[in-house]
């Protein structure tokens, strides 16, 4: 296998070889720098990148290994996270340019936990300003094209997470999701997108924008690649209340495993009435090959859609008025419009 092949491959399927030794994480971090250096020019999934200090990081990674200290299947392996995540080392803006941090002395509890399982950070990815939005479109930093149509978008506001994933830019990324961030660009990009259990992972050094919603969660190529990387940042802090209860488990246990006995609610009324049809021919499709698997599929009805809509609206609204007060008081001229016409 050729270096530039290196950056296409799956967490799963590259991990065994960099235990081996047969593949060098320096190798790996080379072909992806190699791969961003290349296309990200025309797609724009990061607003920054620190490839000296991956490279470091890298033959770091190598050195342990050749040790026999190999920490896990992340070790060696190229991320990124959203500009909303507090990075040792990095700069985060929150895709603003009215927000001034400097570079960060330390790291958010989901970047803490990626690294001591030996993940290495590339840089800083795009997203609509303040993860205000669904979109990802950004009069600041530029937008995020969609990999496999550059004149559409990739989806907010984890947009940068969502392009980088699929166009393989970094081999898993982190997004937020407070009202569909990690799903909608997941969706729109092809990729696996993960708004996992509330309470599971720590959102201790995101940016918040309504305490109540926000979600951390992986972007991957696979659902093995998701299982992977939230086994790495689940789990309690101390910082996040919320993860008070979380219960960490093996989530790759079931992977590959039959189907037969899981039952599927399939919500048709109010999540089917503005369909695109090419979207719901592929639902339909899905829905088809989990029962061809032995799931029981079945239609459900939840009450309450158009309440929780509004229900909503009402926290987040308030609460993400309470984060920016300061902001939409002192710099309403510098937000995004649509951001600035939302709080």
């Amino acid at each position: 296998m050729s270096n530039s092949e290196l950056a296409l491959m799956d967490i799963a399927t590259l991990a065994p070889r960099i235990e081996s030794g047969e593949v060098s994480p320096v190798a790996v971090m080379e072909s992806q720098l190699a791969r961003i250096n290349a296309l990200n020019p025309g797609l724009n999934a990061y607003i920054s990148l620190y490839p000296d200090a991956a490279l470091a990081a890298a033959k770091e990674a190598e050195a342990e290994i050749a040790a026999g200290k190999y920490r896990g299947p992340l070790h060696g392996i190229p991320m990124a996270v959203k500009d909303l995540v507090q990075v040792a080392g990095m700069e985060r803006t929150c895709g603003s340019k009215i927000l001034s941090e400097g570079i960060a002395n330390s790291d958010a509890t989901s970047v803490a936990r990626l690294r001591d399982a030996g993940a290495i950070m590339l840089g800083m990815l795009n997203l609509h300003e303040f993860a205000f939005g669904p979109t990802g479109i950004n009069p600041h930093v530029g937008t995020a094209r969609n990999p496999w149509n550059l004149e559409r978008v990739s989806g907010g506001s984890s947009s940068g997470s969502g392009c980088a994933t699929a166009a393989s830019l970094a081999m898993a990324t982190l997004g937020s999701d407070t009202g569909g961030s990690i799903r909608i660009p997941a969706s729109l990009c092809g990729v696996v997108g993960l708004k996992q259990t509330y309470g599971l992972a720590s959102r201790a050094g995101i940016y918040p924008l309504c305490e109540s919603l926000d979600h951390g969660g992986p972007l991957t190529r696979t659902v093995r690649d998701a299982a992977l990387v939230l086994a790495a940042i689940a789990g309690s802090d101390p910082a996040d209340p919320s993860t008070a209860h979380a219960r960490v488990g093996d989530y790759t246990s079931l992977l590959g495993k039959p189907l037969n006995g899981l039952r599927i609610g399939v919500p048709r009324d109010f999540y089917f009435d503005r369909l695109h049809a090419e979207v719901e021919a592929a639902v339909q499709a899905a829905l088809s090959v989990l029962s061809d698997l032995g799931a029981e599929v079945e239609e459900v009805i939840l009450p309450f859609n158009r309440e929780a809509i509004d229900g909503w609206s009402t926290m987040a609204m308030a609460e993400a008025h309470t984060v920016h007060d300061g902001h939409l008081r002192d710099h309403a001229d510098d937000l995004s419009p649509d951001v600035n016409t939302r709080l």
